[in-house]
């Protein structure tokens, strides 16, 4: 690609700045270091079973994460989490602090590892966080979850996971339609498109038959249920764009949705709203699980 490139009015210079979050946030080095002591945490405030292998490839594992002593009281409702690097950097633990605010509240919150592009491509990357969630409703009650009340979520590139698994045809799963009940997608890009006209598709190599099957912005949400779409407002035009749009489409599409602003945040730091039991972000995904938020 060039840098005459066009997409929606921008050239390739500018698709690069308006997704190059790196480069936005100069501190985001530092940001992930923050997190560092509130991961280690949540590991001994919670009760946990760590690199659970939902799947063959040395990357299907996920973590979860439990109130203290839940495992002999009522089923609790769960949530799973897909961590973001633009489908191809960046681990599970990395964010393990996101858990904190769900949990307390009384939800099991599952953070899912997957393998990473080029060494797969994106259509088995979507096929290994598909597997991540059927897993979780087969395997519910062995941790004391309610697989009737499973929500997805994820930030950046898990924000389109998660839209993506709300678009799912779960029957194709041996799951009911409605196995996921509702996403909270967190800045991300549900329309691929201009992934194939930036920087990131260097290591991507996305083809047009890949932004027609997983830009959630044209698809549906199959099983229906409800969907939190969030974005920081200090996030690029494009990253408000992707939501804005996504948020759009899909109300014309039957489920609840609801779009949030989450003013000062950035891409990185909307992930401490997410964490932060007092945010109005996690009290809207407290809320959408069946909890008081």
């Amino acid at each position: 690609m060039t840098d005459t490139t066009d997409y929606k009015g921008l050239s390739r210079a500018d698709l690069d700045f308006q997704y190059n979050n790196r480069e936005r946030v100069p501190n985001h080095a530092e940001i992930y270091a923050g997190w560092g002591p509130a991961c280690a945490a949540v590991r001994t405030d919670f009760d946990t079973r760590l690199d659970v292998a939902y799947g063959d490839h040395a990357r299907e594992k996920l973590d979860i994460f439990l109130p203290k002593g839940s495992g002999d009281g009522p089923s609790l409702p769960i949530r799973i989490f897909y961590h973001g690097g633009f489908w191809m950097s960046r681990d599970k633990e990395d964010s393990h602090f996101i858990v904190r605010g769900q949990v307390e509240a009384g939800a099991v919150v599952i953070s899912v590892e997957y393998a990473l592009i080029p060494s797969v491509d994106m259509t088995e990357l979507v096929r290994q966080c598909r597997a991540a969630v059927a897993w979780v409703w087969n395997n519910a009650g062995s941790f004391n979850g309610d697989a009737d009340r499973l929500f997805v979520s994820g930030h950046s590139a898990g924000g389109h996971i998660a839209a993506m698994m709300q678009a799912t045809d779960w029957t194709e799963w041996g799951l009911p339609a409605d196995a996921v009940k509702g996403s909270a997608a967190l800045s991300g890009i549900y329309d691929l498109a201009p992934m194939r006209n930036c920087y990131i598709d260097d290591t991507l190599h996305l083809s047009e038959d890949d932004v027609a099957a997983y830009s959630p912005e044209f698809l549906a949400p199959l099983g229906g249920g409800s969907t939190l779409i969030a974005f920081g407002g200090d996030e690029t035009a494009e990253f408000h764009r992707q939501s804005e749009a996504l948020a759009a489409a899909w109300k014309t599409k039957g489920p609840a949705v609801e779009l949030m602003n989450v003013p000062g945040a950035n891409h990185f730091t909307i992930l401490d709203h997410y964490a932060d039991p007092a945010s109005d972000l996690c009290r809207a995904m407290v809320r959408q699980l069946g909890l008081e938020g």
